[in-house]
């Protein structure tokens, strides 16, 4: 099996360390020395113009989807031209009362070329087996809904 790691650090910055005062603000250091500002949600006294960790869970899900639907198109001998996708996802409370996110849409927007375009059932289906096999997603709790466009 593989294993994957990250790093993350945060200092504090403000003079106290109150909830409503200290810096959200932290590094997540990626691959290769990826470096990757983060910080809560705005809604959560975040800042804005950095990367939070419900936008990382659903590129990480939105980007497992989609490297999952490439390769099976490839080996489909597809040409794809392009994937768009504008994922969105949904945060909300569980059955406990507890904050999490409820629901991740993916709406990939796939573009092939070449003499095989596959009709829009058979998109379908690449997605459905993508979803099936994408590591993220078989990792969540919560569901992923696919809307596809063509």
């Amino acid at each position: 099996m593989s294993t994957y790691s990250i790093g993350l650090a945060w200092r504090r910055t403000t003079p106290d360390f109150d909830y409503k005062t200290f810096d959200r603000g932290h590094v997540w250091r990626l691959s290769e020395g990826q470096v990757v500002q983060g910080s809560s949600a705005p809604e959560f006294s975040g800042d804005p113009k950095k990367s939070n960790p419900e936008e990382a869970l659903l590129v990480a899900l939105a980007s497992c989807h989609m490297l999952t639907f490439l390769t099976i198109a490839a080996l489909k001998k597809l040409v794809v031209e392009s994937y768009d996708d504008q994922p969105v996802a949904e945060l909300g409370k569980n059955e406990k009362g507890k904050m999490m996110i409820t629901r991740l849409t993916l709406r990939p927007k796939v573009v092939f070329s070449g003499e095989a375009i596959p009709t829009p059932d058979a998109v379908d289906e690449i997605h459905r087996k993508a979803k099936e096999n994408c590591f993220i997603g078989n990792s969540l709790l919560s569901p992923v809904v696919l809307e596809s466009r063509y």
